[in-house]
């Protein structure tokens, strides 16, 4: 995808396009409805879209309308007391199931896996975490906090990096000897990385600056950042995987999840283990993930 723009004057040939990455109307989208008009063209994702806006490139790309406008007009309410565009309801739905039964294939098969997810509740620095949110006040970098993405960064900086947390992580790799970690941002990683896991203990990292492979030891620890890590490689050496943070997205949740879910996996059992606090951004964030919806920072805000 990162290289599709060198491709969007090709013209009759055959593009196999891996995973579902054209949402909204940015480069990747031009580019893509640009070559899905001169061209045959598949998508290949298991998870195709969380909410009918997604679906818009690829009906465009049939189509199916002539541009989002008409798609907007047609299907999608507003809230009327939001500051921001943010849709209230989709109307005509039976016509959206129409069109993506039209495009989906079906491929049914037996899964013999069975995934276990447990929430572990570590601890968190309540005090800080109610000062920050009364405040607003980013206490690193010693300055006021003046959008909700600030201050949802700042709250989970609050509550990631509390030492309960990794002493969760020290305790789960004790009974697994191989696991996956997924974290979100980089203060997460270096103090993942300065765990003291044990002797022999490999550790690798898969982010934005490493693609390290998965080591080849009897104990191991992979550090996945999830962006870089939740689509497009796969792992059937372990059953396990540490969710050290959550991340904002549904679908990036159960992609991560899909790394060890394999149909060659040699596992019956896969666990997942989810690191989160009682904090309220925890919680709304875990709400969110739950409904299969996207958290959403201003509404938790109120910026």
């Amino acid at each position: 995808w990162n290289n599709i723009q060198k491709y969007k004057d090709v013209k009759k040939s055959f593009f196999i396009f891996d995973e579902q990455r054209v949402v909204g109307s940015g480069a990747w989208v031009k580019a893509f409805l640009k070559i899905a008009k001169v061209n045959e063209w598949i998508l290949l994702s298991a998870t195709p879209g969380d909410t009918w806006m997604d679906y818009i490139p690829v009906f465009l790309a049939n189509g199916f309308y002539k541009n989002k406008t008409e798609f907007i007009r047609e299907h999608v309410v507003y809230s009327r007391f939001c500051k921001y565009p943010k849709v209230d309801r989709y109307i005509n739905t039976g016509k959206l199931l129409r069109l993506r039964r039209e495009i989906l294939i079906d491929m049914s098969f037996k899964r013999e896996t069975v995934q276990h997810h447990k929430d572990i509740y570590v601890d968190y620095d309540a005090k800080m975490y109610k000062d920050v949110m009364k405040r607003r006040w980013d206490i690193w970098k010693d300055e006021p906090i003046t959008n909700a993405s600030g201050l949802c960064y700042a709250l989970r900086k609050v509550v990631n990096t509390h030492p309960s947390r990794l002493e969760s992580l020290v305790n789960i790799f004790s009974k697994h000897n191989k696991i996956i970690v997924f974290y979100n941002f980089d203060y997460e990683l270096e103090l993942l990385k300065d765990v003291y896991y044990g002797r022999n203990v490999k550790v690798a990292e898969w982010n934005g600056h490493k693609h390290e492979p998965i080591p080849k030891s009897k104990k191991w620890v992979y550090l996945v950042q999830y962006t870089a890590g939740a689509e497009g490689w796969n792992c059937i050496e372990t059953d396990t995987i540490v969710f050290f943070s959550q991340n904002y997205s549904y679908k990036i949740m159960h992609q991560s999840a899909g790394r060890i879910d394999r149909l060659n996996t040699p596992y019956t059992d896969l666990y997942y283990y989810h690191l989160k606090t009682h904090s309220g951004i925890d919680l709304a964030i875990s709400r969110a993930i739950k409904s299969k919806k996207k958290f959403n920072e201003k509404d938790f805000a109120g910026f």
